[in-house]
C-alpha cells in the first residue's frame, strides 16, 4: 500500500505535533509525524508531504485520537517525556504516543497479555523510545526497577477499579503536577451501573488519591460507554 498525497496538510491548532490532513474527496483526518518513516502499525494510512512521512492516527483504533475529535481541553503528551503507558495492547495508541515524543522520549508500556505482548514487542522493535513489560499494572512494585519517574501517565486497563491502579501507580512513579489521561471503560468496571455513575466514581476516588481534573470527554461514538478523563497530580506534602 502505497503513501497517499494530501491537497494540504498542517499542524493542528489546538494540539502540538499533531496534523490535520486534507484529502481530494474534502475530508479530514489526524496524523502524527512518523517516527519509523515506511512502516505501518495497524494498516493506518501513511501520508507524503513536503518531504515528510505522516501516519493517519484513527479515532475508531485510538481513544486518544478521539478525545481530541472530541474536543479535550488539552493534549499533555510531549516531545522528549517520559510517559507510563498502561495497558498498552497491541501498540495502536502507544505507536502514535512514540510519534509525540520523539527519540528523546520514552514510554514504559505494560501489558499483561502474552499474546497482545507479542504484538507489542514487533512494534517496539522499530521504535527506539518504547520499553515493553510484560506485567500486571495492579502491582506496580514488579517493575520499579525498570520504570523511572514518569511526566504523565496513559491508562487504558480494562479491569474493575481503573482509577485506583492508576493512583497506586502514580504514587509510585509520577512526577508532582505530572499528568493522567485515563480511558474509563464503564462495562469494564461494573455491567449493571449506569455509565455516567462509574465515571463519577472512578472520578471521586482519583480526587480523593490527589488528582485535580482538568476535564472529561465522552467518547461516542468512536468508543461506546467510554469517557476520558484528563488530571493533573499533586503528591501530598
Amino acid at each position: 500500500m502505497s503513501s497517499i498525497t494530501p491537497v494540504n496538510l498542517y499542524e493542528h491548532p489546538k494540539y502540538k505535533n499533531v496534523y490535520v490532513v486534507e484529502l481530494e474527496d474534502g475530508s479530514t483526518r489526524l496524523a502524527t509525524k512518523n517516527l519509523v518513516p515506511g512502516k505501518r502499525v495497524y494498516g493506518e494510512h501513511l501520508f507524503k508531504w513536503k518531504d515528510e512521512e505522516y501516519r493517519e492516527w484513527n479515532a475508531y483504533r485510538s481513544k486518544l485520537a478521539a478525545a481530541l475529535l472530541k474536543g479535550l481541553k488539552e493534549l499533555p503528551v510531549a516531545e522528549g517525556q517520559r510517559i507510563l503507558y498502561l495497558g498498552a495492547g497491541s501498540g495502536t495508541t502507544v505507536s502514535h504516543v512514540s510519534d509525540l515524543i520523539g527519540r528523546r522520549g520514552i514510554v514504559y508500556a505494560v501489558e499483561f497479555a502474552p499474546r497482545v505482548m507479542r504484538e507489542l514487542i514487533v512494534v517496539a522493535d522499530d521504535r527506539p523510545n518504547v520499553i515493553p513489560i510484560l506485567d500486571d499494572a495492579r502491582f506496580p512494585s514488579r517493575y520499579r526497577v525498570i520504570v523511572e519517574m514518569v511526566d504523565g501517565i496513559y491508562a487504558d486497563v480494562a479491569q474493575p477499579e481503573q482509577a485506583g491502579i492508576v493512583a497506586d501507580n502514580a504514587d509510585m512513579f509520577l512526577k508532582d503536577g505530572g499528568w493522567l489521561l485515563l480511558a474509563i471503560k464503564a462495562r469494564s468496571i461494573d455491567v449493571t451501573a449506569e455509565p455516567s455513575e462509574v465515571y463519577k466514581r472512578e472520578i471521586e476516588t482519583l480526587s480523593r488519591r490527589g488528582f485535580e481534573i482538568i476535564d472529561v470527554v465522552h467518547l461516542e461514538p468512536f468508543d461506546k460507554d467510554h469517557a476520558m478523563v484528563y488530571a493533573r497530580f499533586r503528591r501530598s506534602k
